[in-house]
């Protein structure tokens, strides 16, 4: 029996080794296709466009800043939906930047000392544009219906007035008939290619800090105005059922 003062000596569990596999062998498996042609349900291309986009936004930073060492840009697109019937794109996204700035700790009228820190902001953007058919047409929509029917019936007169031989001819209102379709269309969805930001920033508001010596070209700021002109090229696609040919091997 150990002592209260015993060390517990760790268990071994397991340890991992292996090496570099230089090269993998194949060889190349038949393929099975299917050559008496077929109907196949793909993607189809409806349009390739290039959008343009005009931005011009204002960020404020949380610190003063004396330069921007870097902005690192991505765009996000979160809709683009095609309004069928009327050939309009309906586009919505924003641009994700992070800026790094210089910040000051310290200066004297030689220089100045701080940190580099970085502010991430995100700037919408929104636009319709019209899209001319430069692939496929888009499948054309089909509406949904509702249609009432009715019964004929005949019924006895028991109102005054009327001879006895009388009847009433008409449909029958104590019934509701109905028949109902609905059609679930195809979506057209877009694809992003590329996208390219052309962009212009300009620090407002510079001044010199009181009571501080720095640098004499040395000025602080906090607001940015950004002009940004986004070109987003996009693919427009839907579904549609295509004809393959025969083919042979």
């Amino acid at each position: 029996m150990m002592g209260n003062n015993a060390v517990v000596n760790s268990v071994y569990c397991t340890s991992v080794t292996g090496g570099n596999v230089l090269e993998c062998t194949n060889k190349p498996f038949p393929i099975d296709p299917i050559v008496g042609g077929a109907v196949a349900k793909i993607p189809v291309v409806l349009a390739e466009l290039t959008v343009q986009i005009n931005l011009d936004s204002f960020v404020e930073l949380p610190e003063p800043a004396y330069e921007i060492k870097k902005i690192k840009k991505n765009v996000k697109v979160t809709q683009c939906l095609l309004l069928q019937d009327t050939n309009t794109l309906f586009i919505k996204g924003f641009i994700r930047k992070n800026i790094e700035y210089a910040t000051r700790d310290c200066s004297n009228r030689n220089g100045f000392c701080g940190d580099i820190k970085h502010c991430t902001v995100d700037v919408p953007f929104s636009c319709t544009t019209q899209v001319s058919f430069n692939g496929n047409s888009p499948i054309p929509i089909v509406n949904n219906t509702r249609d009432e029917f009715e019964f004929f019936k005949t019924s006895q007169i028991t109102a005054s007035g009327f001879a006895e031989k009388d009847q009433l001819l008409s449909g029958d209102f104590s019934e509701f008939n109905q028949v109902s379709t609905e059609y679930y269309n195809e979506l057209p969805y877009c694809e992003l290619i590329s996208s390219k930001i052309v962009e212009y920033d300009e620090f407002l508001d510079r001044y010199k800090p009181i009571d501080v010596e720095i640098p004499f070209e040395e000025k602080e700021f906090t607001k940015i105005e950004e002009k940004m002109v986004i070109y987003l090229t996009l693919k427009l696609l839907q579904n549609q059922q295509v004809k393959i040919s025969a083919t042979t091997i």
